[in-house]
């Protein structure tokens, strides 16, 4: 195992309160061995979890961890810009 950080193979656009997408305001998750992470970059989100239930903020200085296949929504409550970054390994947040 290498000791760098993983890279991801693929990151959405930016988004803000208005351009979130539907699909990632409503129940989703990624496909097995697909690690996500959802980067804060401006304001704050929550990404909530459905089994287990759990909810976590996600902040410029904490991004949110997402497993493969791990059912989530993100939901807002003010002003933010994100994006989602997709690994094939364990990403390090």
């Amino acid at each position: 195992m290498s000791d760098s950080a993983p890279t991801p193979y693929k990151v959405t656009p930016v988004f803000d309160e208005v351009t979130l997408p539907e699909g990632i305001r409503s129940a989703h998750s990624t496909k097995a061995g697909v690690w996500g992470l959802l980067r804060v970059l401006e304001g704050q989100a929550r990404l909530v979890f459905h089994e287990p239930c759990r909810e976590v903020t996600v902040t410029p200085e904490h991004p949110g961890q997402i497993a493969p296949e791990a059912v989530h929504h993100v939901e807002l409550d003010g002003p933010v810009r994100l994006h989602v970054e997709f690994y094939r390994d364990q990403p390090v947040p």
